[in-house]
């Protein structure tokens, strides 16, 4: 029996238009929809409507199986997809009950495929209702968006439509609505990411999130609170922190994935620069978990690609691309500022040059809902663009002083001073602008005529990977350029590295027992090259970090009255470089590198068409660090 449409208003299923959720609540109904498309309500619920008609009979099936026709037959507003059983079959329909049945033993209903992907797609929270300008998107109820125009939704064409019942709008369809997968998804059904899958989803990485927008309402209770007939819920992956929304419906990505046999291969490599000591704290988790969770992020950060901060590079093909076009994953850094709070360097990891010719260079790929999934048998993203950074110790910086040694002043009370004081500088020099990292440096100033000794923290090493590791000292020139000739006297010192074994034992080394500065030069003074530590401290914080290096002044009293050296340390900072990474060199053209700009950033292609970066100079040498 068919009423009036002002019954709808009267069960307060409408509120502009249809519903507040019908397609267009600034239109008015005639102008959006035509007093000819709609003009009544059936009674009885969409259960009722779809339980009764013999051609629903396979999709009403697998809606009871799966307990949906509860939610459909409450007063929560809904907007159904039907396929009727000429495009439906029942062996299709037994074939996705057996399913929700086996997947249902051990999975909730919010991972069960079935409900996820037939169920839901076909359902849309609120009404919908269609007209010949309809060309609106609609979110299912799985959070897939979906393409309604006036004659089909997707390519699931319409057999019947704007059929309103007392809680929603009926369609019956010629096609079951394709279900699209986001990344994750995809990333659970390709055979050939069968590696990743087992990583992304090993349930030690979910947390269950309720959603009360995709729930349905069923009333208030006596004490006030929402009762929902069908209660959905998410899962929230703590790994999306590292690798970016790959679960959104909202953004668009692309992402490159290792196929099962690059994975293997990397995990084999990866897994002992993150060896950690036998008696690591960890804050929740085991050493094993730190190892295994480290060395899989190791892979999968900086693989992933947003269309927002990309879509110049992304929409363009090969042939239009050029040397100097780069594409930044979710894990870079985009400005200056956050670079240096992070890294303590303006180095662009997680940015790749000539992407179309290189990381994104696959074969390989696959649509998905939220973007495109590039599968990779070569491996194209080189460790010492994401994880093996430089190390950079800046040494005014607030954590990076460890201690200074003390002097005992009274024996009785134990009192003590420190033996030298530190200062923090800033270049003002211009000709030292840009060479000194950060602009600015540490001074000490002993307070005693005893030895000075000074000990620096070193936080996030690697292991079982090669460090080159310099002291970098800076003259007082690059704060004062009036600076007088005692001033510029040299220092000298002993540096002693600190570090733990596999036992968690400490360990010391000299790595240089007598170094001399130039005292009126930037000096990059290298102490060890291709240092090994045997455990990581990368992704753990440690109360009093177990790699340090120590520096003990070793200018006596005799060179200070004599006026050749001085006891004063000026140190710019500690780098641990990727071995072979940093290079000193004559001549920088020779290198190709011919075009410095105001920050001291080479903007030409240099050899094998890699960036390079000048940090500063001793004499007429040149360091710099090739990308």
């Amino acid at each position: 029996m068919i009423t009036k449409i002002n019954k709808l208003f009267r069960a307060g299923l409408l509120g502009c238009a249809i519903s507040a959720a019908l397609v267009a609540c600034t239109d008015t109904w005639d102008d959006h929809y035509g007093n000819t498309i709609v003009e009544g309500v059936n009674e009885g619920s969409l259960w009722e409507a779809i339980k009764h008609n013999p051609d629903l009979s396979n999709f009403a099936s697998v809606i009871e199986a799966t307990g949906y026709d509860v939610s459909l037959g409450s007063s929560q507003v809904f907007t159904v997809f039907a396929p009727t059983n000429d495009h439906f079959s029942k062996a299709e329909a037994d074939a996705l009950i057996e399913q929700y049945k086996l997947e249902k033993q051990s999975m909730n209903d919010d991972d069960n495929t079935v409900i996820k992907e037939f169920v839901r797609n076909h359902i849309a929270l609120y009404n919908y209702a269609v007209s010949p300008i309809s060309n609106d998107s609609i979110v299912l109820m799985n959070g897939k968006y979906a393409l309604l125009r006036s004659n089909k939704i997707e390519n699931s064409g319409f057999k019947t439509f704007n059929q309103l019942y007392e809680n929603g709008v009926l369609y019956t369809v010629d096609k079951v609505v394709d279900y699209s997968a986001n990344i994750f998804e995809k990333i659970r059904k390709d055979a050939d990411l069968d590696s990743v899958r087992s990583f992304l989803y090993n349930p030690k990485f979910y947390k269950k999130m309720f959603s009360a927008s995709s729930s349905v309402e069923g009333g208030i209770d006596d004490l006030g609170r929402t009762v929902y007939l069908d209660s959905v819920f998410y899962q929230a992956n703590e790994l999306f922190d590292y690798l970016g929304s790959i679960n959104s419906e909202d953004s668009t990505y692309w992402m490159v994935l290792p196929t099962n046999e690059a994975w293997s291969s990397l995990v084999d490599e990866y897994s002992q620069y993150f060896n950690y000591a036998d008696n690591v704290q960890v804050v929740r988790g085991d050493r094993d978990s730190l190892i295994y969770t480290n060395t899989r992020l190791a892979i999968l950060e900086g693989t992933a690609f947003s269309r927002t901060n990309n879509n110049a590079i992304l929409t363009r093909t090969k042939t239009t691309t050029t040397p100097k076009d780069s594409v930044s994953s979710v894990n870079a850094k985009l400005t200056y500022a956050r670079r240096l709070n992070s890294w303590n360097t303006n180095f662009t990891y997680y940015q790749y040059f000539d992407p179309l010719n290189g990381v994104l260079n696959e074969d390989d790929s696959l649509s998905c809902s939220n973007g495109l999934i590039l599968k990779s048998d070569n491996w194209k993203i080189d460790k010492l663009q994401t994880f093996h950074r430089w190390i950079v110790v800046e040494a005014e910086g607030s954590r990076s002083l460890r201690e200074i040694g003390k002097t005992e002043t009274n024996k009785e009370t134990k009192d003590s001073m420190e033996l030298a004081k530190r200062l923090s500088k800033d270049v003002y020099n211009p000709n030292f602008k840009n060479k000194v990292w950060g602009d600015s440096y540490a001074e000490f100033v002993p307070t005693t005529t005893n030895p000075t000794n000074i000990t620096f923290n070193i936080t996030n090493v690697l292991s079982n990977i090669g460090y080159d590791i310099y002291l970098v000292t800076t003259p007082t020139l690059a704060n004062d350029s009036n600076a007088t000739a005692t001033e510029l006297l040299p220092t000298t010192f002993r540096c002693t590295l600190g570090w733990r074994e596999q036992t968690g034992e400490t360990n010391t080394k000299v790595v240089a027992s007598s170094v001399t500065t130039s005292g009126s030069e930037i000096d990059y003074l290298l102490l060890a090259s291709d240092f090994k530590f045997p455990v990581a401290t990368r992704g753990i914080t440690e109360e009093k970090p177990s790699v340090t290096l120590k520096i003990d002044n070793r200018v006596t009293n005799r060179q200070e009255r004599e006026g050749t050296h001085t006891k004063v340390m000026r140190f710019d900072c500690i780098l641990l470089v990727p071995h072979g990474t940093l290079k000193l060199v004559d001549d920088m053209s020779a290198e190709g590198i011919h075009s410095i700009n105001s920050s001291g950033v080479d903007e030409m292609v240099g050899q094998k068409g890699v960036l390079m970066y000048p940090f500063g100079t001793t004499s007429d040498k040149w360091y710099y660090k090739l990308r």
